[in-house]
């Protein structure tokens, strides 16, 4: 509906109608529209909060999505969430190094979300004494500061407890980040893991890579960048992307599937089609392009791939040697 243009001697509540920025109205304006003597109408405006208060948005935000929404979530398929993980633990490490049995954990980072509601419920960083750390000009965890006075013991407690009421484990590149639990004082985990970098399937729209890393998660998402190689910071940003994220039951259905790593079966010059498709060179297999797949999704490929492994959780211990031809075009 069309409205008379802001000012308008015709009309001085003029500012009140719905367009596109916020307009105060003029104090003189309305003196000059009322009659002198007149009996009907408003009572004189008393104060500053009174006239702002007349002054009316004329920008109409959206609705808060109903991913964010915790009020909404009730209003999502409930088909959508039939066998999902309500809630997931969000984990991530810092370390000295790269081989559990010479270097060591010394920062965790958890945080306990809320699948239904996209909420985050608790979260919790500690870090573990450790005599020095290599790996300082990465992570930025000086080896002293990691001795300095705080209740880690306490802190581990409850991680404990957060472990406890999740259903399942959440970590970007979860392989690494599992090797450390059941070593030292961090307990074994004896929860699903997932892997938010390997088993999660982003949807082509955010136009990521196979295995994206967090940053790149994020900056799909829109989710500001603003620190890294801290624990609790790159378990932030995962907490933030699936809060936006309307697909997120869907994918970590998809992403519980068991799971197998299979190697692809392909002439070298189409070694292309295999990191396209998300495969390792040389990891774990050398001189081999692999890859952790369900079968759902190693059938779908569209290149052969052979199987080097059982499926996980499977208690096979024997891989099926020949290989899987794709059906896919």
């Amino acid at each position: 509906m069309e409205s008379a243009p802001i000012g308008s001697s015709h009309d001085p509540a003029a500012g009140r109608q719905a367009s596109g920025c916020w307009e105060q109205v003029s104090l003189l304006d309305l003196v000059a529209a009322t009659p002198v003597g007149a009996a009907a109408g408003p009572p004189p405006l008393s104060s500053a909060a009174e006239l702002t208060s007349m002054a009316k948005p004329r920008l109409s935000l959206p609705p808060l999505a109903a991913a964010t929404d915790p009020l909404k979530a009730a209003e999502r398929p409930a088909d959508a969430a039939a066998g999902c993980p309500t809630q997931l633990l969000i984990l991530d490490t810092e370390t000295t190094g790269l081989e559990p049995e010479q270097d060591h954990c010394i920062e965790v980072g958890a945080i306990l979300f809320h699948v239904p509601s996209r909420a985050v419920l608790s979260q919790l960083s500690f870090l573990l004494p450790c005599e020095s750390n290599p790996a300082a000009p990465i992570n930025g965890i000086p080896a002293a500061v990691t001795r300095l006075s705080q209740p880690w013991d306490n802190a581990l407690t409850y991680f404990r407890a957060l472990v406890e009421a999740a259903d399942v484990i959440v970590a970007h590149n979860a392989s690494f980040d599992r090797q450390w639990f059941g070593r030292g004082v961090l307990p074994a985990l004896a929860k699903p893991w997932l892997c938010s970098m390997e088993d999660l399937r982003w949807p082509a729209e955010r136009q990521l890579r196979a295995t994206p890393s967090v940053r790149d998660l994020a900056l799909a998402y829109g989710v500001p960048v603003w620190a890294a190689h801290r624990a609790l910071t790159d378990c932030i940003y995962l907490a933030q992307v699936f809060s936006r994220c309307d697909e997120l039951e869907g994918l970590l259905l998809a992403g519980l599937e068991p799971r197998r790593l299979y190697r692809a079966q392909l002439p070298y010059e189409q070694r292309h089609r295999a990191r396209q498709a998300g495969f390792r060179w040389n990891d774990p297999i050398p001189k081999a392009w692999t890859r952790r797949l369900s079968e759902r999704e190693a059938a779908g490929l569209s290149f052969p791939v052979a199987p080097v492994g059982p499926l996980a959780g499977s208690s096979s211990g024997s891989p099926i040697a020949h290989p899987i031809n794709s059906t896919a075009a």
